[in-house]
């Protein structure tokens, strides 16, 4: 019997300090402003926002404006709703005159798919599909799927051969899309550009993915904090982020299985399952770029990254390997 999927959640914002220090010089201490703060759900993750704006009133406004567009994005791009244009274009293979974001969204995952010879795709959903059938089953063999079938799987994969435009998007028959691994980095930027737009510089925005807007209103960074693999609710690192988004992928989010031998993070050249680290984070200036690529990152060595890092917009990586040991990788 498969779980429900949660959405991968490994990253979680620290309120207590990370022996960050002292103010540094050039960035005096403000007062505080009770920050205006919303928390609900969004595209499967648990989402939220905390405005701090000395004009609660307005902060408040926004929260409502922020919240709806990321309501409009979810109707996009869930999985989860039945009438959204993802489930729609699953269903038919053809979205005519789609919305200029999904065009915008399928067209980035394209790029990610180029830029990291195809280990981001958006069209692994097939391989999702498999193996949750595959397990729902009260006789599953406990070794996956049998090749034959991931063959089959991967024959409908491909993003390449997705045709966008902004006329119509259109699919070959047998291709699902899932944009899970991507959509909630996306709806976080879009978050954010609304509250630059009427004036915020400071703030935490998490549509699924984290993004500051500045630093705290004290100067100070904001702290991300990186879940433990193997400890629930204990925090392994703590970053400090300053106009940054931050990203985390790791097989232990989901599991198909009991022995934790098959996850949701699909590789699209074989059909298997990342397990070369315990977790991967991505720091950006985007979310959209940190969502995506801490998925692909997943499935390749540390020389591989640090192949790829000129060419992508990441700042740093910090990997949890299959040891339990961090390693950090630079830009």
């Amino acid at each position: 019997m498969t779980r429900a999927l949660t959405r991968r959640r490994f990253i979680r914002i620290s309120a207590a300090a990370a022996g960050l220090g002292a103010l540094s010089p050039g960035h005096p201490a403000r007062a505080e402003v009770a920050p205006v703060t919303w928390r609900g759900t969004m595209l499967g993750a648990v989402a939220t926002m905390e405005i701090h704006d000395e004009d609660r009133s307005r902060a408040e406004r926004l929260i409502s404006l922020a919240c709806a567009e990321a309501r409009r994005l979810e109707r996009l791009f869930s999985l989860y709703l039945n009438d959204s244009a993802l489930v729609e274009l699953n269903r038919t293979g053809v979205l005519i005159d789609p919305a200029a974001e999904m065009v915008d969204l399928l067209s980035t995952s394209q790029h990610y798919s180029t830029v990291t010879g195809g280990l981001f795709d958006v069209t692994v959903q097939p391989l999702w599909e498999l193996y949750a059938r595959h397990f729902g089953q009260d006789d599953a063999d406990p070794a996956g799927p049998a090749p034959a079938e991931v063959q089959t799987a991967l024959a409908r994969i491909g993003s390449s051969r997705l045709t966008i435009s902004r006329d119509r998007i259109v699919m070959p028959k047998g291709m699902t899309v899932t944009l899970n691994g991507i959509a909630q980095g996306y709806v976080t930027d879009k978050v954010v550009e609304l509250l630059r737009a009427h004036g915020i510089s400071r703030s935490l925005v998490d549509m699924g993915e984290p993004r500051a807007i500045g630093t705290r209103p004290d100067g100070r960074p904001w702290e991300i904090g990186i879940a433990d693999p193997d400890i629930v609710d204990r925090t392994k690192t703590v970053l400090p982020i300053v106009d940054r988004a931050v990203s985390t992928s790791g097989g232990y989010g989901f599991q198909f299985d009991l022995r934790a031998r098959f996850n949701h993070l699909f590789d699209p050249r074989s059909g298997g399952c990342a397990h070369r680290y315990r977790s991967v984070t991505t720091v950006s200036r985007c979310a959209t770029a940190a969502d995506a690529l801490s998925t692909a990152f997943s499935l390749i060595s540390e020389d591989e990254i640090r192949s790829l890092l000129p060419h992508v917009d990441i700042d740093r990586v910090h990997l949890i390997d299959g040891a339990g040991r961090s390693v950090e990788l630079s830009a």
